[in-house]
């Protein structure tokens, strides 16, 4: 099952497809963007919906545009386009979930949307569970997965308790992550100093009303971290196996990739099959982890129910995930995608430079060395496309809106 992959055959993508049944995604960025632009040019219709960022909607391929007005709630509003009174024109179609607000709509909603459009089966439930950081480490344990140790705290006398178990750095992590973004502008906390400090962070997540727990950081750099992605039909078999590392993270340590590649790891699709297998779970998945040098073990870091930002990255390797689902839901049958380009470099070059200005700064990474390392190899952009330029521009007005405000 765990071969390492070779090329795929190109004729896979054109085997016989059934278009008719149009496709809406909910939120995303990155994501919206690869499934419109991909999904598209096999010749299937493609809806967005999401806030100012879903890059999808500024796509010239996009069918239909539904821009979430500011100072909405996403879900509030997705529950009028798709079970409002003017929802009918919507009904058939597949929705994909392309962020965590659109996978607790879906899970809120799951009885009737199910009734109207085409979803992926298993446990909404479960999906929305695995939003929760902690609930997620609880899982892994309890199938036996390795994970980083973590404490849930309620209160400062719950971090007292503890106080004599924690190792620096450590982290102050949020249950609900994308709560914990909006509100604080970061993912987490990274404490190193020591107790002082973690009890300054403690407080400030709780005081802002966010439940948090600390959790052990993996020692290493980001380049540790390795991601396994499946689709889990109702027979709980794996329709694909696809895995990726990181180079780089902005913030390091704790920001989202900006340097990743594609790469054949049979430990991380192991490991990441047999959490999702042991632990019933069906449908799209991503799994996160991070190998621990002190034991040279992988340490789960988190899970996704969704289309992931590297979306494009699996399609120009040869793994088009978007296409596997929706041959799943339509009841076509579905190719052998087991295999896929290894090698091949997705970079965030702007983000990307911020990360090698950080490294650089605290001496573990040289501009000679991070210069070699996105020069002479074949790269793509999860964004700019010379036949799709619209998204490109956006983003580039999205960020001087931004710069000026500060």
């Amino acid at each position: 099952m765990f071969s390492p992959p070779t090329k795929n055959d190109p004729d896979k993508n054109s085997c016989e497809l059934d278009t008719t049944v149009p496709v809406l995604v909910l939120g995303g960025k990155e994501n919206s963007l690869s499934v419109v632009r991909h999904l598209s040019s096999h010749g299937i219709s493609v809806a967005c919906s999401g806030p100012s960022d879903c890059w999808g909607m500024n796509s010239r391929f996009c069918s239909a545009r539904y821009p979430v007005p500011e100072n909405i709630d996403p879900k509030a509003y997705w529950h009028d386009l798709l079970l409002g009174s003017k929802s009918n024109q919507q009904q058939g179609q597949i929705i994909l979930q392309g962020s965590d607000a659109a996978i607790e709509f879906v899970a809120q909603h799951y009885q009737e949307l199910k009734k109207r459009y085409r979803l992926e089966g298993g446990s909404a439930e479960q999906r929305l569970a695995l939003l929760d950081k902690q609930t997620t480490l609880e899982m892994a344990r309890a199938a036996g997965i390795g994970c980083p140790e973590f404490w849930r705290i309620k209160s400062v006398n719950d971090l007292q308790a503890i106080a004599d178990k924690i190792s620096y750095p450590v982290m102050v992590k949020p249950r609900d992550s994308a709560k914990f973004s909006r509100d604080m502008g970061r993912k987490l906390f990274i404490v190193k100093t020591g107790f002082d400090e973690l009890l300054a962070r403690t407080k400030q997540a709780i005081e802002a009303g966010h439940s948090i727990m600390i959790v052990e950081m993996i020692p290493g750099p980001d380049s540790l971290l390795s991601s396994y992605y499946t689709y889990i039909d109702q027979d709980a078999k794996p329709l694909f196996h696809f895995t990726k590392r990181i180079f780089r993270r902005f913030p390091v340590n704790r920001g989202g990739a900006t340097f990743h590649a594609t790469k054949w790891l049979p430990q991380t699709a192991r490991e990441g099959l047999d959490f999702f297998l042991k632990t019933g779970f069906r449908g799209t998945g991503n799994i996160e982890f991070k190998l621990d040098p002190r034991d040279n073990k992988l340490k789960i870091i988190e899970v996704n129910a969704r289309l992931t930002a590297a979306e494009e990255l699996a399609i120009r390797a040869g793994m088009p995930i978007d296409l596997i689902i929706y041959r799943q839901l339509t009841g076509q049958a579905i190719p052998d995608y087991e295999n896929y380009h290894e090698g091949l470099n997705y970079l965030y070059l702007w983000r990307d430079a911020l990360a090698f200005m950080q490294m650089r700064q605290s001496g573990d990474l040289s501009f000679g060395t991070w210069l070699k390392s996105i020069t002479g190899v074949k790269s793509i952009s999860p964004l700019h496309s010379l036949a799709d330029p619209w998204p490109s521009m956006a983003a580039a007005h999205s960020l001087a809106k931004k710069a000026l405000k500060r």
